[in-house]
């Protein structure tokens, strides 16, 4: 054997264990991909499931196993009832849309602002901006605030609670997304004699889709799942749904009652899939444009 076939033998055989490797290094991707989803995942939702379609007895064992018989319709049933799940309903209806509403509609306009604007006097008022994204707000100086302008326990004092500390979240996603649209677009209507607000409106914010698609999953699910600001701001006075529920539980409805609280949280959840499963398309792009850029 020459030396040219024995290197071109040796070639095709790297060639091949770099082939049968990279195949076994996918099937191993599968493998760890498919137990992480099932693990983080499959695993809570099953028992979530399972726990609220058994009796009392079988859920105080927070166990795996199939229930005896279903009763997961009369669970649902009897937090819809007794529960009072209709009024918390519209309460965190009326909480969450306009605050998502407001967060994206104000938080788009200043992060047009931002990303058109590239001084270092604005580089340090967006860095002040998205700071919301790891300072928690003081719960005690908000809820003073609001007392002294006579919005405690309204909804709109909660509303604007919420606008305020979700405003820098959409900032930050939006902000980057901005800066990839060609600004070109922005000075031909400018020089059409379009105003900054038709401009915005018109030209800008028709081309947000995927990253407010994004931003709002988010803040949905922050604000729609939001217990703590709630308790504190509405003070009892406006119910939602994680409110509610923490006032059945707390004055004994629901108490040790594992399976009508599993109940409760699934059909709490219902809206939050139902809006995940319209904007999921976007989501992706929306993350990758406005969060990475």
């Amino acid at each position: 054997m020459t030396m040219a076939t024995y290197g071109a033998t040796a070639k095709q055989d790297a060639t091949r264990f770099r082939a049968k490797t990279a195949g076994w290094r996918k099937v191993v991707h599968v493998i760890v991909l498919v137990v992480l989803v099932v693990v983080s995942l499959g695993l809570p939702f099953y028992l979530l499931f399972i726990t609220a379609a058994k009796n009392q007895s079988e859920a105080l064992q927070l166990s795996l196993s199939l229930p005896t018989e279903w009763h997961f319709w009369d669970n649902v049933k009897t937090v819809i009832t007794q529960g009072e799940m209709i009024p918390a309903f519209f309460g965190s209806l009326i909480v969450t849309v306009p605050s998502v509403l407001l967060s994206l509609i104000f938080g788009s306009m200043a992060s047009w602002i931002l990303a058109r604007r590239a001084t270092k006097p604005m580089a340090v008022v967006y860095s002040l901006c998205i700071s919301g994204l790891i300072l928690p707000p003081a719960v005690v100086t908000v809820m003073m605030l609001l007392k002294m302008i006579g919005m405690s326990g309204t909804v709109i004092g909660m509303i604007c609670v919420y606008v305020g500390i979700y405003l820098s979240t959409v900032i930050f996603f939006v902000t980057g997304f901005i800066r990839t649209i060609p600004i070109s677009l922005e000075e031909s209507a400018r020089l059409d004699g379009a105003k900054p607000l038709r401009i915005f409106f018109t030209i800008v914010f028709p081309l947000l889709g995927p990253t407010m698609a994004a931003a709002t999953i988010l803040l949905v699910l922050y604000i729609w799942n939001d217990v703590f600001y709630a308790l504190f701001i509405l003070s009892g006075n406006v119910d939602t749904l994680p409110l509610n529920l923490y006032n059945v539980a707390s004055a004994g409805l629901h108490l040790n009652n594992w399976h009508l609280i599993f109940a409760y949280i699934i059909v709490m959840s219902i809206p939050l899939l139902a809006v995940f499963a319209v904007a999921q398309k976007r989501i992706i792009s929306g993350i990758t444009g406005g969060a990475v850029k």
